[in-house]
């Protein structure tokens, strides 16, 4: 069950990296998604990571700005993001499923395992 942590609020054009720590499971055989949910919006897919090829994707409102890397060491994902706006603000979940199934678009139905969620919050 992932679990995800470090979100906040933060001033615009300023960064946070958030963690989803995926226990229990070896992480290299599983492809990990971060989702947004922005309030009254649809969940979407804004960076995914297959472990298995090492294949990255992104949506093209967070390309440049965010960055998706995982430590093996640590079971964990990191979502790096830089360059805040306010459109960001929203629920963030960290999401698995098992590599052959990957895709990263959309809210997700097909991933499997799903943390919390952690709130960032983008204002001045």
């Amino acid at each position: 069950q992932p679990v995800e942590s470090g979100g906040g609020l933060v001033q615009p054009g300023g960064s946070l990296r958030l963690s989803c720590e995926v226990s229990g499971v070896t992480l290299k055989n599983f492809a990990i998604a971060w989702f947004h949910e922005a309030p009254g919006k649809e969940r979407e897919a804004v960076a995914c990571m297959n472990n298995w090829d090492g294949r990255i994707d992104y949506l093209d409102s967070v390309k440049g700005r965010f960055t998706i890397a995982r430590d093996d060491s640590k079971n964990t994902v990191y979502l790096q993001m830089t360059s805040l706006k306010a459109d960001d603000t929203g629920t963030y979940y960290c999401a698995a499923v098992i590599a052959r199934y990957y895709y990263c678009a959309g809210p997700g139905h097909g991933y499997d395992y799903w943390g919390q969620g952690t709130q960032v919050t983008v204002a001045s």
